[in-house]
């Protein structure tokens, strides 16, 4: 492999920004007090988690009370839905979601499941999408929430969430969407889009790894998830992460500054691989819509080979990618997006994401149009499949 790394896996995480460290470091040695205490250094910590508040809200178009800290992506998505269910179930126990969401939302609705509530799980389109007319008729009486991602995590659709949330709101129904994906990657103003709750994790965007939010829209009715103290205004126990939360406001403000510059370049890597990979490569296809799509997402699926040989092999030529979710890399069971599209298991099986961020270039992207054709061949000409279809088209 030599010297050579490209990282093309920005979706599942990325690198902590330099300007990001430096404005966490000083929480970790000097101004390490307990956010919650009243002497000075525990007072300066309150303080920065107040600005950290401050310039999250500012990136959604939300005022700072409506921001609550997390442990992750994951814990503000089963806040979102647990909290809510929980505390409207005397109105009713009907749930709307998706069947391309991610597991941290298919899994909280499955066990809420278990607890008696209904979940609608919509199907979507071949390009993964979802209409605000299906959701609009799948409410029911006994509607209480409405969860739709805002985009995928795998195949990098966006779903029309002004759309979905306006349905939401003129029916009385409160509207989450996982935001995870989108943050840092899109302009997102919870107001203008009708989101009564979004979740978002730090480090999707540059920041550090165990930290996300919440944002309620005030008048939400939702319970507490985690009990103990009286952190985060009394609604989220635990001692804060100070550092962290830190780190998040930083990221999110470069993210916001920056935004337009940086889904330009992504774009143009992004369209540049999708032409030149659908060019070069016999049997391949483009997973999820072509224009409706996260600026730096692309996912193909290549016929008649495994996915995981794939990433094997570009790892020995010194590229990172991925088949999927980073939170399922563990399983061998075809991505449930992929099959959620209409995608066979064999052609699901073949998938590779590649997701571009800040330190990628368009070297990075020759080099990859340069060995990805010749490792698809490779791993093609040690396939049966391949090679009864080859005989086949020769007959």
């Amino acid at each position: 492999m030599g010297d050579k790394f490209i990282y093309f896996d920005h979706a599942a995480t990325t690198a902590v920004k330099p300007e990001v460290v430096q404005e966490m470091l000083p929480y970790f040695t000097e101004k390490y007090g307990n956010a919650s205490s009243i002497y000075s250094i525990g007072r300066e910590s309150k303080k920065a988690i107040e600005e950290a508040r401050d310039r999250v809200a500012q990136a959604l178009g939300a005022q700072a009370k409506e921001i609550f800290f997390t442990g992750s992506g994951t814990e503000a998505d089963n806040w979102a839905i647990k909290g809510v269910a929980y505390a409207n179930k005397a109105k009713g126990n009907h749930i709307i979601t998706t069947a391309i969401e991610h597991p941290a939302v298919l899994h909280t609705c499955q066990y809420l499941e278990s607890e008696g509530f209904e979940v609608t799980y919509l199907p979507v389109d071949s390009n993964g999408l979802v209409t605000a007319e299906q959701v609009k008729n799948a409410i029911k009486p006994t509607t209480i929430l409405i969860s739709i991602m805002f985009a995928n995590n795998e195949i990098g659709t966006i779903q029309p969430i002004p759309e979905i949330g306006k349905v939401a709101r003129e029916k009385g129904i409160y509207f989450h969407t996982d935001a995870v994906q989108a943050v840092g990657n899109i302009a997102i103003n919870v107001v203008d889009m009708n989101i009564d709750l979004l979740s978002m994790s730090g480090h999707k965007f540059y920041g550090p790894k165990g930290v996300g939010a919440l944002y309620i829209r005030k008048g939400t009715k939702i319970i507490s998830f985690m009990h103990g103290g009286h952190q985060e205004r009394g609604r989220r126990a635990s001692t804060e992460n100070v550092p962290a939360v830190v780190g998040l406001g930083k990221a999110i403000e470069l993210a916001s500054r920056n935004l337009d510059a940086y889904n330009a370049k992504l774009i143009a890597l992004r369209d540049r691989t999708i032409e030149e990979v659908m060019k070069r490569v016999p049997f391949v296809r483009l997973n999820g819509d072509r224009i409706k799509r996260l600026p730096g997402s692309v996912n193909f699926s290549f016929e008649f080979i495994e996915g995981e040989s794939l990433l094997l092999l570009l790892d020995m030529k010194g590229i990172a990618a991925s088949s999927g979710s980073a939170c399922t890399s563990g399983s061998l069971d075809p991505s449930h997006v992929l099959l959620a599209i209409g995608l066979p298991h064999e052609i699901a099986h073949g998938s590779l994401r590649i997701s571009f961020g800040d330190e990628n270039t368009q070297e990075d992207v020759d080099y990859l149009l340069e060995v990805l054709p010749q490792i698809v061949q490779r791993l093609r000409e040690m396939s049966p499949l391949y090679e009864a279809h080859a005989a086949n088209a020769a007959t």
